[in-house]
């Protein structure tokens, strides 16, 4: 998807998305006036479910803040296989690239998972941005560094830990994120391939482990879903 397929937001929604931007950790450090002229030099956009927002090795032209929904990171390997990445959720910047002094290019694609909302700002307007307040720089910084320590913890489990620690961490790592609390736990909308492309494991391993997790009653599951119940559980043999 191209910034000219990105459709424009009404005023009614980007107005009811300033609160949540302005309590991203990207702004934090300014003063209300700072936030809202940061803002008001971005264009609100709506993202449709299931829809490419940035492509890797596309040129880092522009920097996202989103507002409403759910996107995440992928990348493509050399064999065309998609790998899933980092999960976003409100609140959350991606497109870091446009940050950077010299014009470079995306180094992984983005892609909703929900239909979504956004601020965008071009990369011009944006390093006028960080010129006039330097907070936003340094905050952008200390963001780059958590999703960097998050890369590591994921490629150390990677090497280190069996197929069921690394599902079992996936599922603990995005519920606090992606999930929204139900009776009983904590449900997230993703499919057994979604979670064992991002656990490194075969749809087979993922569907034995999720099936045994649903009888212990670490888990349950429905179609496209599941619900965290019993996180304690997850690492637990059944007998």
């Amino acid at each position: 998807m191209t910034p000219k397929h990105w459709s424009a937001a009404q005023s009614a929604w980007s107005v009811s998305a300033i609160p949540t931007a302005s309590k991203s950790r990207f702004l934090q450090g300014l003063t209300r006036s700072e936030i809202d002229s940061v803002i008001a030099s971005a264009k609100p956009r709506h993202l449709p479910a299931n829809s490419i927002v940035t492509n890797q090795g596309d040129p880092a032209d522009y920097f996202f803040l989103l507002t409403k929904g759910c996107a995440r990171y992928f990348s493509i390997t050399e064999e065309g296989e998609k790998v899933l990445l980092f999960w976003f959720v409100p609140g959350d910047i991606f497109g870091g690239a446009a940050l950077l002094p010299q014009p470079s290019l995306y180094l992984l694609g983005t892609e909703t998972v929900k239909e979504s909302r956004v601020f965008v700002w071009h990369r011009s307007v944006l390093r006028d941005l960080v010129a006039r307040y330097p907070a936003l720089q340094e905050n952008a910084l200390c963001i780059a560094s958590d999703y960097l320590t998050w890369f590591h913890a994921s490629h150390m489990a990677l090497v280190s830990h069996n197929a069921r620690e690394r599902l079992a961490r996936v599922l603990t790592t995005l519920a606090p994120g992606i999930g929204h609390k139900v009776d009983g736990g904590i449900a997230l909308d993703i499919t057994n391939e979604e979670l064992a492309n991002a656990a490194n494991v075969t749809q087979f391993t993922a569907s034995r482990l999720l099936s045994e997790w649903q009888r212990t009653g670490a888990i349950s599951k429905g179609r496209g879903s599941l619900v965290l119940r019993a996180p304690q559980r997850l690492l637990l043999h059944q007998v």
